[in-house]
């Protein structure tokens, strides 16, 4: 499918976020077979007011034969407060690894950027080929990394979390983000569906969503904006939903 033009937040945001966001979309649609896939009518743009600013939230999710849902929001909170967030939940039939990213930011710049391809195994290692593919990787530079928040497990060694201070060190994150999405591609296209992992799939999809919903500068933000409620909802709904057997 044709994906839809660009969104509107987008062209307000920091020149990683725009850049960020529009490879995603060009390695989705060079690599896979998207179809929509429907949010909630009331969870796909979403306006509302944080500490007298504007708030904005645009959704974009797809499915493709691989993967049950493909999801790219872009937030905007005026001038202080700019987010990009993807993650890419595998069907419950491939023993892939969950894709996901995260860009924060304000007036202009990124304080957080953070990628990576996490396992959904008993064992927390990525198989054999993405291990293959992502040691090959040239080494990355940068001067500022980030701590792992204390519900980081989820996270593999190859998981980049820095500050980029520069657009050297802005152009070196893209890059890296990109080949992960290759790779993650590449990879899903040519494996096979199994009938005999769906339970540990599952397992490792929902502890995945279960630590990610401890994010608490997330759900601080929509309370805010929204009221617990409404956060939970979309936490639990758009961000991280704990898939069930399909």
């Amino acid at each position: 499918m044709t994906l839809p033009p660009t969104a509107s937040i987008r062209e307000q945001q920091p020149s990683l976020i725009r850049n960020m966001a529009n490879c995603i979309e060009a390695v989705w649609q060079r690599h896979l077979d998207l179809s929509p896939y429907s949010l909630p009518d009331d969870l796909g743009y979403v306006e509302g007011r944080l500490e007298g600013e504007k708030l904005i939230i645009e959704n974009r999710c797809y499915q493709t034969p691989q993967f049950r849902k493909l999801h790219l929001e872009l937030a905007k909170v005026g001038a202080a407060l700019d987010i990009l967030h993807c993650v890419m939940f595998p069907r419950s039939d491939y023993a892939l690894p969950i894709f996901g990213a995260d860009l924060v930011g304000g007036r202009g710049q990124i304080s957080m950027a953070v990628a990576d391809l996490s396992p959904i195994s008993a064992d927390r290692t990525l198989p054999a080929p993405y291990q293959s593919h992502l040691n090959a990787l040239p080494a990355l530079e940068f001067a500022q990394s980030r701590d792992r928040p204390n519900w980081g497990d989820i996270f593999s060694e190859y998981c980049v979390l820095v500050r980029p201070g520069n657009p050297n060190e802005e152009t070196q994150f893209l890059q890296r983000v990109e080949a992960f999405l290759r790779i993650h591609c590449q990879q899903a296209i040519a494996t096979s569906p199994t009938s005999d992992r769906h339970a540990e799939i599952l397992a490792g999809q929902r502890y995945y969503c279960t630590q990610q919903q401890q994010n608490d500068k997330t759900r601080r933000v929509l309370e805010k904006a929204f009221g617990s409620e409404w956060a939970e909802r979309y936490i639990t709904t758009v961000l991280f939903d704990v898939p069930e057997e399909e």
